[in-house]
């Protein structure tokens, strides 16, 4: 393929050789790619313990791991829970994903927030106590440009000590201005491990390159973020087979990204526009023992449990080993102050189209835990624990 018939994912993909051979993870091992084809990081020592942990058991042998892991995270993290909320930046997409509400098939309504509509966003998290936001966006380069990404970082900065980004994949060149310009925290989730249904789910766009969504905690960690999260989708597949594969996938990163903070997510899916159904069902039982033996393997991973799930379900497992929570969440643009409202537009595969109705921008996926981030503070308070709004400050790193 000539330069001329590249598509624009394309382009931006190309990576100099001479430059990756410059950076300081690569060139140093395999990435987890390309181990994880090879299949050995599966039969490590502890991947092996933790796919036992989550063999089928008694419920007694689940409550013994539930007091190691909540033994382990109080030695390791005391009582505090640190919280966080997202804010949406977009929700334009170029790709087409069979479960996410985002995808381009799905006829909703998108808008794209400027950057002043952002820092009214933030605001409002600020003044709720938010020190810790993590901004949101879907996979559009013309929407969501480094550009664009870099004047929102810039504008918020001021307001907001830690931030992190859940954006479309980018190389490390591209990554770099953005940790300068603040952003300390870099999230991707993998979707799906199982490459042949990672190909079945994502039916077109740059996300269709399983690989290179796969190295992207990698490259993140060459660029200097601070803090990388990952985790899988449950419910596209096998979920004991995405647990060992998010396990070896931490096991790799620990390894080989040791400077950065790592976090681990495990979430379910949720309704969403194009009312994709669940292939696989993670049961709540099974979901807490996955996490106690995320726990028991990797003491020091923090882990963190998103408005996806119950209420009644995080209040029992925010004790066991949860470190980070998102809570009064929003997962579409404008969704706490109703910023971009004039600018909504629908679209179908792609092409604009008058609006059919409706108040605000599409959301990615529906919320299970509603209540407000006051009183989730003081259901954790209830339960022994601390929540912690500000955990960092970038003055840290100019200390004497």
């Amino acid at each position: 393929m000539d330069a001329a018939s590249d598509t624009l994912w394309e382009k931006q993909k190309k990576v100099s050789v001479l430059a990756r051979a410059d950076l300081p993870y690569f060139g140093h091992s395999m990435t987890f790619s390309e181990t994880y084809a090879a299949g050995e990081c599966l039969k490590s020592p502890l991947v092996q313990r933790f796919a036992r942990l989550i063999e089928p058991c008694s419920d007694a042998t689940i409550q013994r791991m539930a007091r190691e892991s909540s033994a382990l995270t109080r030695r390791h993290f005391g009582k505090t829970m640190r919280l966080f909320a997202p804010i949406y930046l977009s929700n334009e997409c170029i790709n087409s994903c069979s479960y996410c509400g985002f995808s381009r098939e799905n006829a909703i309504l998108r808008v794209t927030l400027e950057i002043e509509e952002t820092a009214r966003e933030a605001d409002h998290l600020v003044k709720e106590g938010y020190r810790n936001i993590l901004l949101v966006a879907g996979e559009h380069p013309k929407f969501v440009s480094g550009d664009y990404l870099m004047r929102t970082m810039e504008r918020l900065r001021p307001m907001v000590p830690s931030l992190s980004l859940e954006v479309a994949p980018m190389e490390t060149e591209e990554y770099a201005p953005l940790v300068k310009a603040g952003a300390d925290g870099l999230v991707v989730y993998q979707e799906t491990y199982h490459a042949e249904t990672y190909r079945e789910m994502h039916l077109t766009g740059p996300k269709k390159d399983y690989a290179w969504r796969l190295d992207c905690p990698e490259r993140a960690y060459a660029a200097g973020f601070r803090r990388i999260g990952i985790g899988a989708l449950f419910g596209l597949w096998k979920w004991q087979e995405e647990a060992l594969a998010l396990a070896a996938h931490l096991e790799h990163l620990q390894k080989n990204c040791w400077k950065s903070q790592l976090t681990v997510s495990m979430p379910r899916l949720r309704p969403a526009a194009g009312e994709f159904q669940p292939r696989y069902i993670l049961p709540d039982r099974e979901f807490i023992q996955v996490m106690c033996a995320l726990r028991i393997c990797f003491p020091h991973v923090g882990i963190v449990l998103s408005t996806r799930e119950m209420p009644e379900l995080r209040d029992a497992v925010a004790p066991l080993g949860v470190t980070m929570m998102s809570a009064g969440s929003h997962t579409e643009p404008g969704g706490y102050t109703g910023q971009g409202k004039d600018k909504l537009h629908q679209t179908v595969r792609g092409k604009a189209q008058e609006p059919t109705g409706g108040e605000r921008a599409e959301e990615q996926f529906a919320i299970s835990d509603a209540r407000t981030t006051a009183e989730v503070a003081a259901r954790l308070r209830e339960l022994g624990l601390e929540p912690v709004w500000k955990d960092w400050d970038p003055a840290i790193l100019n200390a004497a």
